[in-house]
């Protein structure tokens, strides 16, 4: 039955009290099938993607590329199609049932908000065994920015198509390869020069520390929470190079790859 929650591609939510949050994680699927079919009859589902494949839900199609965010309500019946390996992070989560609706697309371009949207939703990984509690309150910030990508607000519209927003979601779809300012310049339809003044202007950093940044954020993820091994993860952010790698843990990280899969 198609949940009365949704109309088309949009979805009502209410964000007045946390969510709560039943199973937070990274999921990775297309391994074994290429297809997932399923319905969780009680709980949202929150999913911030870093492939591109398809997604299905009540039968509207809808495309899924890195940087991509949805939120598909209880009971919905969601289909996915992957292209091989495919990870993302996501969030099965109850909300409260009254108070302001909020309408929000149930796919949208995160744009320059990906890496915040990462970041919350890894660190409610984190803490989600130690503190329910704390792994709502970051599932509910995120929530809270997914909601506001599509509202009106301070040139927002413009911002979400600027060249940054465009460098930013070319990054995060290419961690695990070369990456170079022109290159990425390219990608945001700017030159080389420009881009550089508008990453700086935008970020207050350089395109070239966000990278490098983005780069080892992903590494550090992936040794605390896959089981990848410490080579498989250099190459997923870009370093073929096992000592380069080493190098730039102990170096941005403060710690060897081993001690930082340890906990350290």
């Amino acid at each position: 039955m198609r949940s009365s929650a949704m109309t088309g591609s949009l979805v009502q939510v209410c964000l007045d009290e946390p969510p709560r949050v039943a199973s937070v994680g990274v999921g990775v699927h297309g391994t074994g099938s290429l297809r997932d079919v399923f319905r969780l009859p009680d709980l949202w589902q929150l999913h911030l993607y870093r492939y591109a494949g398809e997604l299905t839900v009540d039968g509207v199609v809808h495309a899924i590329r890195p940087g991509h965010v949805s939120l598909a309500p209880p009971g919905a019946l969601v289909q996915y199609r992957y292209r091989g390996r495919s990870e993302h992070l996501y969030a099965h989560l109850e909300l409260p049932q009254s108070g302001e609706q909020l309408t929000v697309p149930l796919m949208q371009n995160a744009g320059a908000e990906a890496p915040m949207l990462s970041g919350l939703l890894q660190q409610a990984v984190a803490v989600a065994p130690r503190s329910q509690a704390r792994a709502s309150a970051e599932v509910w910030a995120a929530l809270w920015r997914v909601a506001e990508l599509a509202a009106p607000r301070g040139g927002g519209a413009e911002r979400a198509h600027s060249p940054v927003a465009a460098a930013v979601a070319h990054v995060e779809a290419h961690l695990a390869g070369p990456l170079s300012v022109p290159e990425v310049a390219e990608a945001a339809g700017v030159s080389h020069n420009h881009l550089i003044r508008l990453f700086r202007a935008e970020t207050g950093g350089t395109v070239v520390a966000y990278i490098r940044r983005r780069r080892m954020e992903q590494a550090r993820h992936l040794l605390r929470e896959s089981t990848l091994s410490i080579p498989a993860v250099a190459a997923s952010v870009g370093i073929g190079d096992l000592q380069a790698f080493n190098k730039a843990c102990r170096r941005e990280l403060g710690a060897s790859p081993r001690t930082i899969r340890a906990g350290g």
